[in-house]
């Protein structure tokens, strides 16, 4: 250790690498989380309900994305699927496998959000002349979110780390970057200092942003 020299401005050199696969973990961690969200909204919904088929086909998605590592995930998507003919590009396999994960995880979150509102909210709404769907969009949901916001942003950082499982499969995200970066030159401790410190910076990247769009939602 006390031979160790160390060479920061080899990193430096290659920041803009590293920014730009930073760019990719942040794409990927967006869309991911929108697309994660989508499913999750309804299959939460699904899952309160407590019976019919939608309630099997939620919860089996559930289960699965919830008790698989989500490196398994992705090398469903990006191998497994290639074994079967369907090949498609690293990005999209990581970003399915992330969004996938995601779903599972924010419709618990979801489901835990409605059992916090009283069910008279749904009578009173549909009592006002709405339908079930307006009554969800326009009542419930809103309160939801107010609800589960701790609970989601954290979500969304986790799927930021996660995002990290591309390296596996080829994609220069920002630890794929990394990785490359490091086997050229041979300086692993301060390239992974630095990207250490850049996953810390769109974490808290990640929370400013939500915070923002909560107080621009709740503000009074």
């Amino acid at each position: 250790m006390q031979d160790y020299q160390f060479y920061w401005s080899i990193v430096f050199d290659a920041l803009p690498q590293l920014l730009s696969g930073a760019w990719v973990t942040l794409q990927i961690t967006i869309l991911s989380v929108i697309i994660g969200m989508a499913f999750a909204i309804p299959m939460s919904v699904m899952r309160q309900s407590g019976t019919g088929w939608k309630y099997i086909v939620a919860s089996w998605w559930v289960e699965l994305s919830r008790n698989t590592p989500v490196l398994f995930q992705v090398y469903i998507m990006y191998f497994g699927l290639g074994a079967l003919g369907i090949n498609i590009s690293s990005y999209l396999a990581v970003l399915i496998a992330i969004a996938f994960n995601n779903a599972g995880y924010m419709a618990e979150i979801f489901r835990g959000g409605l059992n916090a509102i009283p069910r008279q909210q749904m009578a009173t709404s549909r009592s006002l002349g709405m339908n079930q769907r307006q009554a969800f969009r326009h009542v419930i949901f809103p309160q939801v979110f107010k609800v589960v916001f701790l609970p989601f942003v954290t979500q969304a950082i986790w799927a930021m780390l996660n995002s990290s499982m591309g390296m596996l499969v080829g994609l220069r995200e920002l630890s794929g970057a990394t990785q490359y970066a490091q086997s050229v030159t041979f300086r692993t401790f301060e390239f992974f200092v630095v990207t250490a410190g850049i996953y810390y910076l769109i974490a808290k990247l990640i929370q400013f942003g939500a915070q923002v769009t909560f107080r621009l939602m709740y503000r009074r």
